[in-house]
């Protein structure tokens, strides 16, 4: 017998790790964490059909070595710099690719934000908040399905590809991303094991509802308790649905794995196309090892060519569907790179001035907005905060940036924290 008590103070972690426990233990699978986005039906069919594909570089890119180099300078370094399709605008060597598709990028150089530490500084890009100790803020891709809902009715609002995405914070665990770790290996533990047959599973399920019953007629008021029947309900489903054919890259013939490249990133950005054909709303794709500390130019000529390759091969391809008017593409890290190289032939955090790229989704390509000085230390005009950033990101996709979503607190939060979008890449 179960305690009213508890009951009804079981907080969300704590229901969710019962429930995850019992479906291991008595059902032999472990698709309830994903089956949980599938809960958010309410504004499924909104009206807004655009999607994100948000790819972070963590560990914070090289403004200067990539999309805001300075030729001629001594901070440019071993770095070249080569010409873009659009007038006046140059990149580093390595986007070649990024270089003749420029006239469908917005590329943001004025960049700024005050924390020097990739933990805060990649929590107040996903955020738009600064971390502290008593609140938990959502990530995007949480914000966009509580304003946008879902799209798909078999698969999840939101997917985190390569790493450890944005958390749902104060909206709780049905708007958290479902988290895929390596992209090759595609979504785990939604299938039924082999030694489990379905008449077995059924009589299973049977058995968890009867032992759940006084359970859930105790917190028959407690809608998070609740909605669990949802949710074995959604997870059998999707166990059975054909929708997790997205997820396996082994249905994309070799020479496309081929031509996104046979790393994380590209496989990561070739998995993120088949998600958002799928009707996946959000979905990050997260990129390691930009902390270039040591050897940038050593670094920088291998991740330098690989982003450019990936990233290029899912702009072409999303423009040869038609899928680009309605996807924005979005190219982010936590914050630059000291232009001045260090002793280590490297170059150290530089949360002053960074650059980001957006594309797609009716964003005005083509263009540079903001400027910095001549060594790209300092935003010199039309600088952008993340607040503005996160802005422009709501409004391109036709989300209403300035609602308010209360906390279980009460406090009224927002998608940007105040932030303006920036006219001249979204009207």
């Amino acid at each position: 017998m179960f305690d009213k008590n508890v009951a009804l103070k079981m907080n969300e972690f704590d229901r969710r790790r019962f429930m995850g426990q019992v479906a291991s233990s008595m059902l032999g699978v472990t698709a309830a964490p994903l089956a949980a986005n599938a809960l958010d039906a309410d504004k499924a069919g909104s009206s807004s059909r655009k999607q994100v594909i948000y790819l972070f570089m963590t560990g914070a890119m090289s403004h200067v070595d990539t999309f805001d180099p300075k030729p001629g300078s001594e901070v440019q370094g071993d770095t070249k710099v080569i010409n873009t399709r659009t007038s006046g605008v140059k990149f580093g060597e390595y986007m070649k690719k990024l270089a003749g598709l420029s006239n469908d990028l917005a590329i943001l150089r004025g960049m700024s934000q005050e924390t020097g530490a990739h933990g805060p500084g990649q929590y107040l890009m996903r955020t738009s908040y600064k971390e502290i100790a008593t609140t938990s803020h959502p990530g995007l891709g949480s914000w966009v399905q509580r304003l946008g809902g879902r799209i798909s009715k078999k698969l999840p609002a939101s997917v985190s590809i390569g790493g450890k995405g944005g958390s749902p914070g104060y909206l709780g665990a049905k708007y958290a991303p479902v988290p895929v770790g390596d992209p090759n290996q595609g979504l785990q533990n939604v299938k039924m094991p082999s030694y489990l047959k379905e008449d077995h599973f059924d009589r299973r399920l049977r058995l968890t509802a009867s032992i759940d019953q006084n359970f859930r007629a105790l917190a028959q008021n407690n809608q998070h308790v609740n909605g669990y029947d949802d949710l074995y309900r959604e997870a059998v489903g999707l166990m059975k649905s054909d929708g997790l054919k997205a997820f396996d890259l082994n249905e994309e013939d070799d020479s496309v794995r081929d031509k996104y490249g046979r790393n994380r990133l590209g496989q990561g950005c070739l998995l993120a196309r088949r998600l958002v054909e799928s009707g996946v709303r959000f979905v990050e794709v997260i990129s390691g090892g930009w902390d270039m500390h040591r050897g940038v130019f050593d670094s920088m000529a291998n991740k330098g060519p690989e982003m450019d390759n990936a990233v290029g091969s899912l702009l072409e391809d999303l423009k040869q569907s038609g899928m680009l008017k309605n996807t924005l593409v979005v190219i982010g890290t936590e914050f630059g790179r000291k232009p001045n190289i260090n002793v280590n032939v490297g170059r150290d955090h530089h949360p002053a001035a960074f650059s980001t790229v957006l594309a797609g989704a009716g964003i005005q390509g083509g263009q540079v907005y903001g400027q910095t000085d001549s060594d790209a230390f300092y935003v010199e005009d039309q600088s952008v905060s993340v607040q503005d950033f996160n802005a422009t990101i709501a409004k391109a996709i036709d989300l209403p940036y300035e609602e308010e979503i209360l906390s279980p607190t009460g406090r009224p939060f927002t998608i940007s924290n105040g932030g303006t979008p920036i006219k001249e890449i979204v009207g």
